[in-house]
């Protein structure tokens, strides 16, 4: 009998692949769809399509010291999760009902826009403080899941 990768630490796998396609000069993250153990789409956060990458013009939130968590609108990209809506929207994918995979928990945005896209459940690896967005989880009654996830050479 042969091992098999459990579907947790192959979903997570790809996320952290999907995360390496990040343009943010602060923290690389990525986020993938799945419903019935298939993938419906991925995102990672960096700046929309045509538009300067901060890897290649320089980071306005470092520029002005705007911490981790504090004014997202001061910000050039779209978030991971975002983009995994996003995407399923430009390609007419519903994530009623799917599983999320994230690097990082969510933030109150993101957390606001999945539980309105009705999705079961959130996985994610990284904790991120965000009391509203914790409250508002709990209070949604969608399980927001912290794994344990060592990433692995390929």
């Amino acid at each position: 009998m042969h091992d098999r990768l459990p579907w947790p630490q192959y979903f997570l796998d790809i996320t952290y692949m999907v995360a390496e396609r990040s343009t943010c000069t602060r923290r690389k993250v990525g986020a993938i769809a799945v419903k019935d153990k298939r993938i419906l789409a991925t995102g990672y956060n960096g700046a929309p399509a045509n538009v300067s990458h901060c890897l290649d013009i320089g980071c306005l939130r470092e520029e002005m010291g705007i911490p981790s968590g504090q004014r997202h609108e001061i910000c050039r990209g779209l978030h991971a999760e975002q983009n995994v809506i996003i995407q399923a929207a430009v390609h007419g994918v519903s994530l009623a009902g799917a599983e999320i995979y994230c690097t990082t928990m969510p933030c109150l945005i993101c957390t606001k826009m999945l539980l309105n896209c009705g999705v079961k459940a959130v996985y994610y690896v990284e904790g991120y403080d965000d009391p509203l967005a914790t409250a508002m989880v709990a209070e949604s009654g969608v399980a927001f899941t912290k794994l344990d996830y060592t990433k692995r050479g390929c």
